[in-house]
């Protein structure tokens, strides 16, 4: 990374991944707020939390979506915006997200709260990616928000260059293994946006969705007639231990004549987060589809991901 002499601004991320981007650039001093679910790099816990959510944590993936459901039948955010907070921080640049109103603040939201700012003058970056390239995309964009654009060049250099040379690694293994992803356990969720895009660079075939496809659910029925050689299991929002303690459930709603290698691993840290560490999230897709031509990753993310036995 370039040394200088860089603008000193005021930084807000509303969303995990702006953060881990702002902070990939070399901004993390810059920030001065963040989201309640903002939990990487070390170091940005003791900076003021600018969101809350209406739902409460909950045990299981099923009660999370009914009450999700249910908020947004009665018309409400799911997440909530401290003006006053937001008001003290004082941010030239708030970094947040058109995409998905249940993954973090919706962008409406942001330009109400920036409104009732009244004499501040406030940019607002907001990230859309559908695809593994807008990914990229983002990252230059943000760089340019906060006059970091040569670094953001050199990051994306250093990016696609590791996936590129996985791809590469990926091309050598003849079988191409037939890869479900799942999003979401119950109801049963299927990976779309990158993800597919993810399992081809990793050597697989990925079923269901194409790249850029919102999440479909499916029922048992649907799911009776796949054929996966393998399945990844990550839920939005969900560490691996969380994800461990939905076993029981996982295996009810699959079907039980699949003979598929099946994995769990940690979609709260990687795959849901459209930031610099979807990379490390293909190097875990590539052990989950080619566990022999990929076991240095294996061994690299043991922690973040685990082989379960098949329904």
């Amino acid at each position: 990374m370039r040394s200088g002499t860089f603008p000193a601004v005021r930084i807000a991320s509303l969303l995990p991944s702006a953060t881990e981007i702002v902070c990939a650039l070399g901004s993390q001093a810059q920030l001065v707020g963040r989201s309640h679910e903002c939990d990487f790099p070390a170091g940005i816990e003791d900076l003021p939390v600018l969101t809350s959510a209406r739902i409460q944590p909950l045990p299981s993936s099923q009660a999370i979506d009914r009450a999700v459901r249910d908020v947004l039948r009665d018309a409400l955010a799911i997440y909530q915006i401290d003006v006053d907070r937001l008001r003290e921080v004082r941010p030239d640049v708030i970094v947040t997200q058109d995409l998905c109103n249940v993954c973090a603040v919706s962008l409406d939201d942001v330009r109400t709260a920036v409104a009732r700012l009244a004499e501040q003058d406030v940019a607002i970056v907001s990230l859309h990616p559908t695809r593994l390239d807008e990914i990229w995309d983002d990252l230059i964009r943000v760089a340019g928000a906060i006059g970091r654009e040569a670094i953001g060049r050199e990051a994306i250099a250093g990016l696609r260059a590791r996936v590129a040379d996985i791809a590469r690694r990926a091309a050598n293994v003849r079988e191409r293994p037939r890869v479900l992803t799942i999003e979401w356990i119950d109801p049963v969720m299927i990976g779309g946006m990158w993800m597919p895009e993810l399992v081809t660079l990793a050597g697989g075939s990925p079923l269901v969705t194409r790249p850029g496809d919102h999440a479909p659910t499916l029922q048992r029925d649907r799911l009776a007639a796949l054929e996966p050689d393998v399945v990844v299991v990550k839920p939005c929002g969900f560490a691996l231990e969380r994800t461990l303690g939905e076993l029981d459930v996982l295996r009810e709603a699959l079907p039980r004549r699949w003979r598929a290698r099946v994995y769990a691993a940690d979609g709260n840290a990687y795959f849901n987060r459209p930031g610099p560490r979807i990379v490390e999230s293909l190097e875990i897709m590539a052990a989950c589809v080619h566990p022999e031509a990929f076991a240095d990753f294996a061994k690299k993310h043991a922690r973040s991901m685990q082989s379960i036995p098949a329904p």
